[in-house]
């Protein structure tokens, strides 16, 4: 059952430890926290372990600072077998710049596969 709304599934603040040598934040540090969503939703779905298979779209809109204030929504778009596609929206505010409105800042479209306890793939329950 594909999830109707997005869900809101993490938030963080993006720090100065994450930011690369021109005082953005690194691509890699977004998207481990994408991942990190997507594999909480996908989870959700399976009632079990998830692992990351593919990432097959992902798509950079606008820089992350230092400060914002970094928000992952994901919505399931397909239930396999054994996999789930997950869309992860990333939002941003600005509040240490007193900005209260939302920017999205990044979309990928995520794959996971349920395992079981051997580590190997599960049908998702379905």
């Amino acid at each position: 059952m594909e999830t109707p709304i997005r869900i809101p599934v993490l938030r963080t603040f993006a720090r100065p430890q994450d930011q690369n040598p021109s005082g953005d934040i690194f691509g890699g540090w977004l998207l481990s926290q994408m991942d990190m969503a997507g594999g909480s939703a996908a989870a959700q779905r399976a009632k079990g372990r998830v692992v990351t298979v593919g990432i097959e779209a992902m798509k950079f809109h606008l820089p992350v600072l230092v400060g914002d204030e970094v928000s992952c929504y994901a919505k399931i778009v397909k239930t396999g077998t054994t996999s789930i596609t997950v869309h992860v929206d990333t939002m941003v505010r600005r509040p240490f710049r007193g900005e209260i409105q939302e920017y999205k800042v990044t979309e990928g479209v995520f794959t996971y596969v349920a395992i079981g306890a051997d580590r190997k793939k599960r049908a998702v329950d379905l």
